[in-house]
């Protein structure tokens, strides 16, 4: 079945930098096009990023733009969120997902910026 594992959040002060990764399984990685979305306290799914299957082309939302880069390693059925110069909004848990909505994501990993 469709697995998908993100590690690497944690606490980090405002400034900071987390990369955030997601080990897949389950399906043929390099065929689907992958998401990052996130969930602030008290707030919806919200799309973050996206990347195209073979990685040709990223898309980011406007508030993580210049900030935060998306990448993958099909050969390691991996995805990457690299992420510089956190702000305190992006405190949320984080999670890699099979469709833009989150519908099928992972358990996602906590990122908490804050001084």
């Amino acid at each position: 079945q469709v697995q998908l594992v993100e590690s690497g959040g944690g606490l980090v002060q405002p400034g900071g930098s987390l990369r955030l990764s997601c080990a897949a399984s389950g399906f043929t990685f390099s065929n689907y096009d992958m998401y990052w979305v996130r969930q602030a306290p008290g707030k919806g799914l919200e799309w973050v990023s996206s990347i195209e299957h073979d990685a040709s082309s990223t898309y980011s939302a406007d508030f993580v733009k210049d900030r935060f880069t998306t990448s993958r390693d099909n050969a390691k059925n991996t995805l990457y969120l690299q992420m510089n110069s956190l702000k305190s909004d992006d405190t949320a848990v984080y999670y890699c997902a099979r469709d833009s909505l989150g519908r099928t994501r992972g358990r996602g990993t906590q990122v908490t910026v804050s001084a």
